[in-house]
């Protein structure tokens, strides 16, 4: 049984005002992408890495994968228009090499501090349920916007009920590819925000939660990218 990661690094990130695709900004001289690379590359139970990437940087990641040592890349894999169809491409370029019950992980590529205990339990409880999702409990209230009135409320939801996922999710092979021609074919949780969990869910896939960790951000504002930089900087 083989742990296969698939990055996701297909995006541009408008939102964080650069010239150059986020992924690929480098904190202390080395480019994000690669922060989170290596989490994967060090972890004993991930056996390959399958890298979705934004056409025309495939030669920068090698160079940078060989430099970097990550040795555990296998494939390259172009991005698609959307992050469900980058990561459709990903999945699918594992098919005819893929036994069902091979996991398969997919993360965030500009998510750069992955926990080694957290990519452990995601595995682990995929192996044990079929599917795993990164979560934490949500510590804030949330309340429901009035239908009437958008100004006003009148409604809660108990935040014990709430829980916030992220990446990195599992799940056996099997379920996975298939989930993502029957999402393609069907037309059903590929668009706007959609993302693998939500995507399964929408396909009537029960999810299981696995251990999460406040570190695990993602880095989306110029806020985000400052906070890694001084958090790399002071953990040197």
């Amino acid at each position: 049984m083989s742990t296969i990661a698939v990055v996701i690094a297909g995006g541009v990130g408008f939102r964080m005002g650069l010239d150059i695709p986020k992924q690929f900004v480098e904190v202390e001289g080395k480019p994000v992408l690669f922060y989170t690379l290596e989490g994967f590359q060090k972890h004993p139970m991930v056996d390959e890495i399958v890298l979705v990437c934004i056409d025309g940087w495939q030669e920068d990641v090698r160079r940078w994968a060989e430099l970097y040592g990550i040795t555990k890349l296998s494939e390259i894999v172009t991005g698609g228009e959307t992050v469900q169809e980058s990561i459709r491409n990903g999945v699918f370029s594992l098919e005819g090499r893929c036994q069902p019950e091979d996991t398969i992980v997919i993360h965030d590529g500009i998510r750069p501090l992955v926990d080694p205990t957290v990519l452990t339990d995601v595995v682990e409880k995929c192996r044990e349920f079929g599917n795993a999702v990164t979560s934490l409990p949500y510590n804030e209230q949330i309340f429901l916007v009035d239908t009437q009135d958008a100004s006003t409320t009148s409604e809660y939801i108990p935040r014990e009920t709430l829980r916030r996922v992220s990446t990195p999710q599992a799940y056996s092979f099997d379920l996975i590819d298939k989930a993502y021609h029957d999402a393609f074919e069907k037309e059903i949780g590929i668009y706007g925000s959609s993302y693998t969990n939500t995507m399964m869910v929408d396909l009537g896939v029960k999810l299981h939660f696995a251990k999460g960790s406040d570190k695990n951000i993602k880095l989306t504002t110029p806020g985000d990218l400052e906070w890694f930089k001084v958090y790399i900087k002071q953990n040197q």
